[in-house]
């Protein structure tokens, strides 16, 4: 597959998509996340992918949407319809990776920001470069957000902290975003793309259905109440106990093994 904007590769059971205009700091336009979208449909018809990594190339993980296209739809210079296309092809895309079938990671390697900030938000696990930047930057410019930031970041971090971000339009360090449980860990900028490949390799050590099914279970039981939410994880374990990788790991476990999941 041929990209403008981002570079997609797969090595071995793992994916990689790089944000690729990092000279003017990976900004999400339209043509960008509908590569996005592009490499994340194909990743999910190739079951032998179970992980998934997005980062960015250069200083920025994403500084956010294009500003440059958003005032040109909005000051009349564009087709609205094209601005309505934007709107939901980032909901789709954005979505999609949300509750994708593998987990995803997200590996910041620098400014993330708005709208690069949404996209982390999507991602299952977020490891920062010490030189990250996060913040959301919306109110700085009189926009708000609409790629979820308004919704997924107080049910990251808590209502008051999302709000101190929106409303204030600064960034934190990687270190107050990790204390607040925004982010995973932090390492040396050096050592991302490590740190990124380690996580990967022990995720897929794992059974790649368990995975997909508790990732399933938390995203849907954030949605419900808790007693909702029990049930529902009780009748997925009722239907995942029955497959194969549950007797692998059993028998694994018996013969003082590791398992070898299909």
């Amino acid at each position: 597959m041929d990209f403008k904007n981002i570079i997609y590769e797969k090595r071995g059971p793992g994916a990689w998509i790089y944000l690729n205009r990092p000279e003017l700091m990976n900004p999400l336009n339209l043509e960008i996340i509908q590569e996005i979208g592009q490499a994340w449909d194909d990743l999910e018809r190739d079951y032998s992918i179970k992980a998934l990594v997005i980062t960015g190339k250069g200083k920025a993980f994403s500084a956010g949407a294009d500003l440059s296209f958003v005032k040109q739809l909005m000051e009349g210079g564009g087709d609205p319809r094209i601005f309505a296309e934007y709107g939901r092809t980032w909901e789709r895309v954005f979505n999609g990776i949300e509750n994708s079938r593998v987990p995803v990671i997200g590996a910041i390697n620098g400014l993330c920001l708005a709208g690069g900030l949404e996209l982390a938000l999507v991602c299952d696990i977020l490891i920062a470069s010490e030189e990250a930047r996060i913040g959301d930057q919306h109110t700085n410019f009189g926009l708000i957000a609409g790629g979820g930031g308004t919704q997924r970041l107080p049910r990251k971090i808590g209502i008051n902290r999302a709000k101190e971000l929106i409303l204030t339009g600064d960034w934190i360090t990687p270190q107050k975003a990790m204390e607040w449980g925004l982010v995973n860990m932090v390492v040396p900028a050096d050592k991302l793309e490590e740190a990124a490949t380690e996580m990967v390799n022990k995720i897929v050590s794992k059974s790649s259905e368990a995975s997909r099914i508790a990732k399933l279970l938390v995203n849907q039981g954030m949605q419900m109440n808790i007693h909702e939410a029990l049930k529902l994880e009780q009748w997925a374990i009722g239907l995942h106990y029955k497959g194969e990788d549950v007797r692998e790991g059993l028998t694994a476990f018996k013969e003082r093994r590791k398992p070898q999941f299909k």
